[in-house]
């Protein structure tokens, strides 16, 4: 049995606040340039999406047409819904 210690912290570099992240470059990746007018965009379409719906109903959904526009703009107010939910926080 030896008294070596099973762990060097030796090979180990110095450790930064965050390694991931050039100090050089901004972080400005095309992603992130378009996140908050996405986000911005996306929770205001949610909030105007119902008064669209409105009239839809209103008229009824016995038409397949009208039926089918109704459902593709509940599937957009979703995903506007899930893209905008982080706006302003």
């Amino acid at each position: 049995m030896s008294n070596h210690s099973p762990l060097s912290n030796e090979s180990l570099g110095p450790s930064s606040p965050d390694p991931d992240r050039s100090h050089d470059q901004p972080d400005r990746t095309p992603l992130r340039s378009i996140k908050g007018p996405a986000q911005f965009l996306s929770f205001w379409v949610a909030i105007a999406l119902p008064f669209i719906h409105l009239p839809l109903v209103a008229q009824g959904l016995g038409n397949p047409q009208i039926t089918l526009t109704f459902l593709v703009l509940l599937a957009v107010n979703v995903f506007a819904l899930y893209v905008g939910h982080g706006y302003k926080q």
